[in-house]
């Protein structure tokens, strides 16, 4: 079932939406709240949660992407409930994660919309390589010891190739007249 189809289905409020949803985005859903997590009992939490959120977001919210929009989610969803866990002893891979394309990109919500358009411009203009690794990590919060096994590379390579994406990044949104 496509994407619209499942739309369609949380917007005429038939539950069957769920079932179609966790069984497209389920495995998708699941590794971005493991990778944040690394605990599968929080992680099927927070996916479970998903669902939820999502039947209570559909409608109003008409997404373009259903896959994004759940992946969104969960990701988020994760993140909060990693941070309410760990006050005090955060995950420093994922902090770092965060750190290093925070110093990227900081800006006030109301330009999200906005960023996003021009961080899926800028990530189209990219390698595929160098797309895989900065949605791999920036996205979906993997280390850069897996995101090297996945690829085939050294962590020396990855950590260099992100590196200087993040600094084509700032530049591109430089001048595009973000202050970075």
């Amino acid at each position: 079932m496509n994407d619209q189809d499942i739309i369609a289905l949380y917007v005429a409020r038939d539950e069957q939406a769920i079932v179609e949803t966790a069984g497209k985005y389920g495995g998708l859903c699941m590794q971005v709240s493991m990778n944040i997590l690394a605990n599968k009992s929080d992680a099927e939490e927070c996916v479970n949660d998903t669902y939820l959120k999502t039947w209570n977001s559909i409608p109003p919210i008409t997404p373009r992407s259903l896959g994004a929009f759940v992946c969104r989610i969960a990701r988020n969803l994760s993140l909060n409930r990693h941070r309410d866990a760990h006050r005090e002893r955060r995950n420093r891979d994922l902090l770092v994660s965060f750190e290093e394309l925070e110093a990227c990109i900081s800006m006030p919500d109301e330009a999200e919309n906005e960023l996003a358009e021009l961080l899926t411009v800028f990530l189209e203009g990219q390698g595929e390589t160098d797309r895989v690794l900065f949605m791999g990590r920036y996205w979906y919060a993997c280390s850069v010891s897996d995101l090297a096994k996945r690829m085939g590379m050294t962590q020396n390579a990855v950590s260099l190739r992100l590196y200087k994406t993040r600094e084509k990044l700032r530049t591109y949104l430089e001048e595009r007249g973000y202050r970075v």
